[in-house]
Protein backbone atom coordinates (compact mmCIF):
# COMPACT_ATOMS: atom_id res chain seq x y z
CA UNK A 1 0.00 0.00 0.00
CA UNK A 2 1.21 3.46 -0.88
CA UNK A 3 -0.40 6.74 0.04
CA UNK A 4 0.59 9.52 -2.27
CA UNK A 5 -0.62 12.68 -3.92
CA UNK A 6 -1.66 12.57 -7.57
CA UNK A 7 0.24 15.81 -8.17
CA UNK A 8 3.14 17.45 -6.40
CA UNK A 9 1.04 20.20 -4.81
CA UNK A 10 -0.06 20.55 -1.21
CA UNK A 11 -3.75 21.07 -2.05
CA UNK A 12 -4.23 17.92 -4.15
CA UNK A 13 -6.19 14.83 -3.24
CA UNK A 14 -4.31 12.04 -1.51
CA UNK A 15 -5.06 8.50 -2.65
CA UNK A 16 -4.28 4.99 -1.53
CA UNK A 17 -2.64 2.66 -4.02
CA UNK A 18 -2.36 -1.11 -4.12
CA UNK A 19 -1.00 -3.53 -6.71
CA UNK A 20 -1.65 -7.19 -7.35
CA UNK A 21 1.04 -8.96 -9.39
CA UNK A 22 0.45 -12.69 -10.01
CA UNK A 23 3.31 -14.91 -11.18
CA UNK A 24 3.78 -18.62 -11.77
CA UNK A 25 6.32 -20.75 -9.87
CA UNK A 26 9.09 -19.68 -12.27
CA UNK A 27 8.36 -16.00 -11.65
CA UNK A 28 6.78 -15.37 -15.06
CA UNK A 29 4.14 -12.63 -14.78
CA UNK A 30 0.61 -13.96 -15.33
CA UNK A 31 -1.49 -10.95 -14.29
CA UNK A 32 -0.88 -7.49 -12.92
CA UNK A 33 -3.33 -4.87 -11.79
CA UNK A 34 -3.27 -1.76 -9.67
CA UNK A 35 -5.99 0.21 -7.92
CA UNK A 36 -6.21 3.66 -6.44
CA UNK A 37 -8.89 4.65 -4.00
CA UNK A 38 -9.79 7.19 -1.35
CA UNK A 39 -10.92 4.34 0.89
CA UNK A 40 -8.52 3.44 3.68
CA UNK A 41 -6.35 0.46 2.77
CA UNK A 42 -5.32 -2.05 5.39
CA UNK A 43 -4.44 -5.72 5.33
CA UNK A 44 -8.13 -6.37 5.98
CA UNK A 45 -9.57 -4.03 3.31
CA UNK A 46 -7.03 -4.67 0.51
CA UNK A 47 -8.37 -8.05 -0.65
CA UNK A 48 -12.01 -6.86 -0.95
CA UNK A 49 -10.83 -3.82 -2.92
CA UNK A 50 -8.95 -6.02 -5.39
CA UNK A 51 -11.94 -8.39 -5.62
CA UNK A 52 -14.24 -5.45 -6.41
CA UNK A 53 -11.80 -3.81 -8.83
CA UNK A 54 -11.54 -6.70 -11.28
CA UNK A 55 -15.29 -6.91 -12.04
CA UNK A 56 -15.43 -3.13 -12.44
CA UNK A 57 -12.59 -3.30 -14.96
CA UNK A 58 -14.35 -6.14 -16.81
CA UNK A 59 -17.52 -4.03 -17.09
CA UNK A 60 -15.49 -1.16 -18.51
CA UNK A 61 -13.55 -3.36 -20.90
CA UNK A 62 -16.19 -5.81 -22.07
CA UNK A 63 -19.16 -3.44 -22.14
CA UNK A 64 -18.02 0.11 -22.76
CA UNK A 65 -15.06 -0.68 -24.99
CA UNK A 66 -17.20 -3.07 -27.01
CA UNK A 67 -19.74 -0.29 -27.51
CA UNK A 68 -16.95 2.00 -28.70
CA UNK A 69 -15.27 -0.39 -31.12
CA UNK A 70 -18.09 -2.41 -32.68
CA UNK A 71 -20.16 0.20 -34.44
CA UNK A 72 -22.07 1.89 -31.61
CA UNK A 73 -19.77 4.95 -31.54
CA UNK A 74 -20.19 5.38 -27.77
CA UNK A 75 -17.18 7.39 -26.65
CA UNK A 76 -16.04 8.14 -23.12
CA UNK A 77 -16.77 11.84 -23.50
CA UNK A 78 -20.54 11.26 -23.80
CA UNK A 79 -22.21 12.44 -20.62
CA UNK A 80 -19.19 14.16 -19.12
CA UNK A 81 -19.61 17.69 -17.90
CA UNK A 82 -22.83 19.64 -17.76
CA UNK A 83 -23.68 19.59 -21.45
CA UNK A 84 -27.31 18.37 -21.78
CA UNK A 85 -26.72 17.35 -25.40
CA UNK A 86 -23.93 14.96 -24.41
CA UNK A 87 -26.22 13.21 -21.91
CA UNK A 88 -29.03 13.06 -24.48
CA UNK A 89 -26.74 11.55 -27.12
CA UNK A 90 -25.47 8.96 -24.64
CA UNK A 91 -29.08 8.07 -23.75
CA UNK A 92 -30.02 7.67 -27.42
CA UNK A 93 -26.95 5.53 -27.98
CA UNK A 94 -27.80 3.24 -25.05
CA UNK A 95 -31.42 2.99 -26.22
CA UNK A 96 -30.24 1.99 -29.68
CA UNK A 97 -28.03 -0.68 -28.11
CA UNK A 98 -31.03 -1.92 -26.07
CA UNK A 99 -33.13 -2.27 -29.23
CA UNK A 100 -30.31 -4.01 -31.11
CA UNK A 101 -29.94 -6.47 -28.24
CA UNK A 102 -33.71 -7.03 -28.16
CA UNK A 103 -33.75 -7.65 -31.91
CA UNK A 104 -30.85 -10.06 -31.62
CA UNK A 105 -32.68 -12.04 -28.93
CA UNK A 106 -36.20 -12.01 -30.38
CA UNK A 107 -36.06 -11.56 -34.18
CA UNK A 108 -34.80 -14.67 -35.96
CA UNK A 109 -34.00 -12.86 -39.24
CA UNK A 110 -31.99 -10.15 -37.48
CA UNK A 111 -30.20 -12.71 -35.31
CA UNK A 112 -29.24 -14.76 -38.37
CA UNK A 113 -28.11 -11.64 -40.24
CA UNK A 114 -25.92 -10.56 -37.30
CA UNK A 115 -24.35 -14.03 -37.18
CA UNK A 116 -23.71 -13.88 -40.93
CA UNK A 117 -22.30 -10.34 -40.86
CA UNK A 118 -20.17 -10.78 -37.76
CA UNK A 119 -19.02 -7.18 -37.53
CA UNK A 120 -21.69 -4.84 -36.18
CA UNK A 121 -20.08 -2.07 -38.22
CA UNK A 122 -20.44 -4.04 -41.47
CA UNK A 123 -24.04 -4.89 -40.67
CA UNK A 124 -25.03 -1.28 -39.95
CA UNK A 125 -23.10 0.06 -42.95
CA UNK A 126 -24.97 -2.39 -45.18
CA UNK A 127 -28.30 -1.40 -43.61
CA UNK A 128 -27.46 2.27 -44.08
CA UNK A 129 -26.45 1.84 -47.72
CA UNK A 130 -29.50 -0.20 -48.66
CA UNK A 131 -32.02 2.10 -46.97
CA UNK A 132 -30.38 5.12 -48.53
CA UNK A 133 -31.13 3.96 -52.08
CA UNK A 134 -33.97 1.43 -51.80
CA UNK A 135 -37.41 1.53 -50.21
CA UNK A 136 -38.54 -1.64 -48.44
CA UNK A 137 -42.14 -2.45 -47.54
CA UNK A 138 -41.13 -3.56 -44.04
CA UNK A 139 -38.25 -4.36 -41.74
CA UNK A 140 -38.81 -8.08 -42.41
CA UNK A 141 -38.60 -7.45 -46.17
CA UNK A 142 -35.29 -5.59 -45.74
CA UNK A 143 -33.81 -8.41 -43.63
CA UNK A 144 -35.06 -11.08 -46.07
CA UNK A 145 -33.50 -9.11 -48.96
CA UNK A 146 -30.16 -8.93 -47.14
CA UNK A 147 -30.17 -12.61 -46.18
CA UNK A 148 -31.04 -13.61 -49.76
CA UNK A 149 -28.25 -11.41 -51.11
CA UNK A 150 -25.79 -13.02 -48.68
CA UNK A 151 -27.12 -16.48 -49.57
CA UNK A 152 -27.75 -17.01 -45.87
CA UNK A 153 -31.21 -18.51 -45.58
CA UNK A 154 -32.75 -19.02 -42.16
CA UNK A 155 -32.59 -22.53 -40.69
CA UNK A 156 -35.92 -24.40 -40.97
CA UNK A 157 -36.53 -24.49 -37.21
CA UNK A 158 -36.34 -20.70 -36.74
CA UNK A 159 -39.43 -18.57 -36.27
Amino acid sequence: MLRSSLYARADTLFVNWCELPLTDAAGTPLYHTAFRTQAPLTAKTGAPLVQAGRPRWKVEHENNNTRKTQGSHLEHNFGHGTQPLAALLATFNLLAFLFHTRLDLLAAQYHHLRRTLVSRKTCFNDLRALTRYLCFASWAHLLAFMLQGLDAQLPLNSS
